[in-house]
């Protein structure tokens, strides 16, 4: 068992970037655009986000403050956000918003990943919900407020309205 939670914790993100990977390349140009340009305002955002919110907030990992050795090594860093978990659920993010199916089998991995962490030991459930959370109100506020205003630029309607990427 442990070894598959070692595996869910430290490989399983990857299966989820090769999904999102073949779902946009079996989209036709047009979709291709908008994936690209959503992922291009809302990843950032949720990195920064969640940077700013680690700088105020430091949650030490549940293997310092409990004395015990988690199932994967680590940093004595600080836990939250959990980058695994921010990660999963920015592809997550981006992948149900375009397509729900596809998007509902990202949040399950997303989830595996998360919950594979905390019980190997790395980091505390809170850490985990917060990066989702951190992702989910990231692409609401990317596709309702910023999205539209960049699709009004003159940039945007230049590159991307008359052409192919």
């Amino acid at each position: 068992m442990n070894n598959l939670i070692i595996f869910s914790a430290k490989y399983l993100y990857l299966l989820e970037i090769v999904l999102a990977v073949v779902y946009l390349f079996l989209q036709n140009r047009s979709k291709q655009k908008s994936i690209i340009i959503l992922s291009a305002i809302f990843l950032p955002l949720t990195y920064i986000v969640a940077q700013i919110i680690a700088a105020f907030y430091f949650d030490p990992r549940p293997f310092v403050v409990g004395n015990f050795t988690p199932l994967i090594s680590h940093a004595l860093d600080n836990g939250f956000p959990s980058d695994h978990m921010l990660l999963t659920s920015a592809i997550a993010s981006i992948l149900f918003v375009n397509n729900k199916k596809i998007g509902v089998i990202a949040w399950i991995i997303a989830i595996v990943v998360g919950v594979s962490r905390v019980y190997a030991g790395i980091p505390h459930v809170t850490d985990i919900v917060g990066s989702a959370v951190i992702a989910i109100v990231s692409i609401w506020v990317a596709k309702q407020y910023i999205l539209p205003q960049v699709a009004k630029t003159k940039l945007y309607k230049r590159y991307f309205e008359s052409r192919t990427i």
